[in-house]
């Protein structure tokens, strides 16, 4: 019974959450007036990656719980956070999930975002891997090597900080910067000597062409998920977004008692074999957060590593946006 109410407190934080903006200094944001909302159908525009956000999408559950306020929604899918972040700022997109890094780079861009949840940590779900024939057996072997991986995702800070912990930076490397297909195609090919990258494709690579690990983000990075929303929605729609995270967080907590039905589901949904899916289900954690002074201190780190390296033009303070 403890655990229960746990669950639902825990549900209860994340729903307030929404309702406050990181990335402005706003308040508590107001949930759409019944005038307001008799004005017309409102839409709720997703943008996805290959996830949990695609079960819920399958099922379409969120849909019918949204369908009462007047409330249709779409989807896009995206092959990475960065892409996601553009179509947010663009106006293109209400919501979505994304990596730890990408909102870095769109807050210092000037996109008007709103964290409004949070993954656990999630280390096991990114990884640096080589070809199984790769004479690299260790982070010590890295220097000098190519290694792909998609600029401003998650992966990035994560092979800053691995580089960090042994001893090499990041420029003792040479990175290539490409999205996970074409990723892939160079690593298959030999171009690269390495590839950082995350689930599903991880695992993907894994089961399909044998790649070894060399060093997940285990004890380097958290490898948060963060679900966003932009300011100018967020403050309209704190309705639609509540409604949002606790569907979320359902098919979440579903997933992590049923991984074998999951695992089944996702299969077919991605198009992937089902020991594919069932790696990447196998090492992931479960649940929706809210955002927390902690989290954003998480964000901060990566906000004044970027800055250090000049990867982002200009400094952000992510406790201050949260108030």
């Amino acid at each position: 019974m403890a655990g229960q109410v746990s669950r639902r407190q825990a549900l209860r934080a994340v729903t307030a959450a929404a309702l406050l903006v990181s990335g402005t200094g706003a308040g508590p944001l107001q949930a759409q007036t019944p005038a307001a909302a008799s004005k017309g159908v409102r839409v709720l525009r997703i943008g996805n990656q290959k996830g949990l956000l695609s079960l819920l999408k399958a099922r379409g559950t969120l849909e019918q719980k949204l369908a009462p306020l007047g409330v249709r929604v779409t989807w896009t899918e995206f092959n990475a956070g960065p892409v996601q972040l553009e179509a947010l700022n663009v106006g293109s997109i209400d919501f979505g999930d994304v990596g730890e890094a990408p909102p870095i780079f769109a807050q210092a861009a000037g996109a008007p975002l709103a964290y409004v949840a949070s993954s656990p940590p999630r280390p096991q779900l990114e990884a640096l891997i080589v070809p199984k024939d790769s004479p690299i057996q260790s982070v010590a072997d890295l220097k000098g090597k190519r290694l792909a991986f998609n600029k401003g995702s998650n992966v990035q800070f994560f092979l800053v900080k691995l580089l960090e912990k042994h001893g090499l930076k990041y420029s003792d490397v040479q990175p290539v910067f490409l999205p996970p297909a074409d990723a892939r195609a160079a690593f298959e090919r030999g171009s690269v000597d390495g590839w950082l990258i995350w689930d599903p494709f991880l695992a993907a690579a894994e089961v399909t062409l044998q790649a070894r690990q060399i060093a997940n983000a285990t004890d380097v990075v958290n490898n948060r998920g963060y679900y966003f929303s932009s300011l100018s929605y967020a403050k309209e729609n704190a309705d639609v977004i509540g409604v949002a995270i606790e569907e979320l967080n359902a098919i979440d907590l579903w997933a992590r008692d049923h991984r074998d039905a999951a695992a089944q589901e996702l299969a077919a949904i991605f198009g992937l074999p089902l020991t594919v899916v069932q790696r990447y289900l196998n090492r992931g954690e479960f649940g929706v957060l809210p955002i927390t002074p902690e989290v954003l201190d998480e964000q901060q780190q990566i906000a004044d590593t970027f800055l250090g390296l000049k990867l982002i033009p200009k400094p952000l303070n992510l406790r201050d946006a949260a108030v």
